[in-house]
């Protein structure tokens, strides 16, 4: 199988060379050319698999470069029991809400407590190989924006793996407590954590105009060094989501919950659309899914281009309870455009150039008319956010986090909307110990808050009796190592100085 530039369809890579490289050239993404089919054999087959054995069919039907040893390897070494608490790395959760069935897809059981774990724990081992096929000798230099929970996940995949640095980028007012704690005190030797003066879009165009500056790039060659990237525009980070949504229908169907052979939706709470575009691309392999719900906070952007065919981030910009989401551009689009573009790199290379001109773009009518058919958009503020943590927990004794409260309450306005009951799996994808203030606000709203993050975390845990994630409650008395912060500007230069060739 062979790789494409959503930008320049001439540009044709390996799947190693897609993940070594990270981003194309030219900024587009790299897209598989085509799609593994999998029929109702395959899909049985997987049924009697467990979590590693569906990766590996996956992995090895999208990596062809890569020997069969070599992704045994990668996945046994990522998803580990030690890791993920459990042979299965993504377990379901069954529990109901006003009536309506929920089957909710947990996947923040790993060392961060956040969904990008899935990813992040298989990446470092597939770039490793991949630098190894395409430019043995060269280390990676990991360059990452994070809204959040991509950072630690990141930072934690790659800590003192060989050949490889990683400099994390997060906006200095636009994650939780405790994510920044998570990042600031992340130990390892090849690790650099910074805070930028801007948002998670600033931070994340930053990177881009990083990767795609030849001056920097020809910097990087002459100390034997090249870029790539741990975001979700890296393939080997999109690829790893694809499995988690087969791997839930295929517990479903061995959980009772559904029949083979039965269409399911997906609901997604959404920032970057690489979650929601995973679930997708496991729909063109054959996985029978009707609608795709993008679940959006104050920051709905999406919501507006799903219900109109224009993307226009000239809009305000919130700060919200649920800051993974609280991004403007959404990178993974391009993805989904380019394949309902009918793969025209011509028309997806227009329609990034007019967002990066004029921050706004509209689709042909053509394509609007498939995802108005595919996706269905929906949002919601903190107050209702805080309102779908409450009900669940006071009424089924079931937490979540900010963000899964999300993807919740869309949810029932789109049944609400629909009347639509098909069975729906819910991407849960983060623990909500990671955003105790506003969990415990939620459960608790007339309790006088502690001073600190870590005593809401106590306090969380005496409220409703969920056990704090080990990785969370041992953080409690690190004390930070990073604490640098940096104009957007200043960018690339703090990028040279940590390397040291500046």
């Amino acid at each position: 199988m062979y790789y494409n530039s959503t930008q320049n369809a001439s540009e044709v890579v390996s799947a190693a060379q897609a993940i070594a490289q990270g981003i194309s050239k030219d900024g587009g993404l790299f897209v598989p050319q085509s799609f593994p089919q999998y029929d109702e054999a395959t899909l049985k087959a997987l049924l009697k698999e467990d979590y590693k054995g569906r990766a590996k069919k996956m992995f090895s039907d999208f990596l062809t470069d890569f020997t069969a040893e070599e992704i045994d390897e990668c996945v046994e070494k990522a998803y580990t029991a030690a890791k993920f608490g459990g042979d299965n790395p993504a377990p379901m959760a069954y529990t109901q809400l006003g009536g309506k069935q929920l089957n909710i897809l947990e996947l923040w059981h790993g060392p961060t407590c956040a969904f990008k774990d899935m990813a992040l724990q298989i990446l470092p081992h597939l770039l490793t190989k991949s630098l190894k096929k395409t430019c043995d000798g060269k280390d990676a230099v990991i360059l990452v924006a994070t809204s959040g929970d991509t950072g630690k996940a990141a930072l934690e995949g790659f800590k003192d793996v060989e050949h490889t640095k990683i400099i994390v980028f997060y906006p200095m007012d636009g994650v939780s407590p405790m994510q920044k704690h998570q990042m600031n005190t992340q130990e390892g030797q090849n690790v650099t954590v910074c805070a930028i003066k801007g948002n998670f879009d600033d931070a994340q165009t930053g990177v881009k105009n990083i990767f795609t500056t030849p001056a920097i790039a020809e910097k990087l060659a002459e100390n034997n060094m090249l870029f790539s990237s741990a975001n979700s525009i890296n393939w080997g980070r999109l690829l790893p989501q694809i499995v988690y949504y087969i791997s839930a229908y295929c517990d479903m169907v061995n959980d009772g919950k559904i029949s083979f052979g039965d269409k399911i939706n997906v609901v997604v709470p959404t920032g970057n659309f690489g979650n929601i575009l995973a679930s997708y691309y496991a729909s063109q392999m054959g996985l029978p899914i009707a609608r795709f719900i993008c679940a959006s906070n104050a920051n709905n952007v999406l919501t507006d281009f799903i219900n109109t065919g224009v993307y226009d981030k000239n809009r305000q910009f919130y700060t919200t309870m649920s800051p993974s989401m609280d991004i403007l551009v959404s990178s993974n689009l391009e993805r989904l455009l380019y394949k309902l573009a009918g793969n025209s790199d011509e028309t997806t290379r227009a329609w990034m150039t007019a967002l990066k001109s004029g921050g706004k773009y509209e689709v042909t009518d053509e394509v609007k008319a498939v995802i108005t058919e595919k996706f269905f958009g929906g949002y919601c503020d903190d107050a209702q956010t805080q309102d779908t943590i409450s009900r669940l927990f006071e009424q089924e004794g079931y937490l979540c986090d900010t963000h899964t409260a999300v993807a919740v309450n869309v949810y029932e306005q789109y049944v609400e909307k629909t009347g639509d009951t098909t069975p729906a799996v819910i991407a849960s994808t983060a623990s909500p110990y990671k955003f105790s203030k506003s969990v415990l606000q939620a459960v608790a709203p007339d309790a006088a808050l502690p001073e600190t993050e870590f005593d809401m975390v106590d306090m969380l845990n005496a409220k409703t009796g969920m056990p704090v994630p080990a990785p969370l409650a041992s953080l409690k008395d690190k004390k930070a190592r990073f604490s640098d912060v940096t104009e957007v500007n200043d960018m690339p230069q703090y990028v040279l100085s940590a390397l040291g060739i500046a």
